[in-house]
């Protein structure tokens, strides 16, 4: 198993976010956990492209501080929102590694985590997704918390992924380190 964290950089890691705390404090967690069990954690970054002030060489771009990558942790850019997209090389790293089970976490959830989710699927990866680890600002469309529950609740379970608890989580962390 790997920990995907999504998109989480300093441009948009805020209390603009639904439930920002909760969602803070789980990926701060699940990072800790993953750590500590030795799943791997594989960073993703989205590149808006120079001059849009969210690009390689931007603070913005930058991965929030409480998240941020060990030396040792991969960081996979890119410029579309799905982070399984070829253009990023992340399904070739996995497939490398044989890697078929990824737990997905960041933002945001109505497009670069449900982007990543659905084409995940595609390419038949066992994914999980634990609760209050996404998360996503109010739209023209939608307010953050319909949004969150939407996708959470509704859309992902049983059709895409298996949407967790924190403690079954953390509890899967710790049988990657068994077997």
């Amino acid at each position: 198993m790997i920990l995907l964290v999504i998109d989480t950089q300093k441009g948009i890691t805020d209390e603009r976010l639904y439930a920002f705390e909760k969602f803070k404090n789980n990926i701060k967690l699940l990072i800790s956990e993953a750590r500590k069990h030795k799943v791997e954690i594989v960073y993703v970054r989205h590149d808006d492209g120079p001059g849009t002030g969210f690009s390689v060489g931007d603070e913005e771009f930058e991965i929030y501080e409480e998240f941020a990558p060990a030396e040792n942790e991969r960081v996979f850019d890119k410029a579309v929102n799905s982070a399984f997209h070829n253009s990023t090389g992340l399904t070739d790293y996995l497939a490398e590694k044989g890697e078929r089970q990824i737990m997905i976490v960041g933002l945001q959830t109505d497009f670069c985590i449900d982007a990543t989710i659905k084409s995940g699927f595609e390419h038949g990866y066992e994914i999980f997704v634990p609760e209050y680890a996404n998360s996503t600002f109010d739209n023209d469309y939608m307010k953050k918390d319909v949004c969150y529950h939407y996708y959470n609740d509704f859309i992902w379970p049983q059709r895409y992924v298996q949407c967790i608890s924190m403690a079954e989580a953390v509890d899967r962390f710790g049988k990657c380190a068994i077997s």
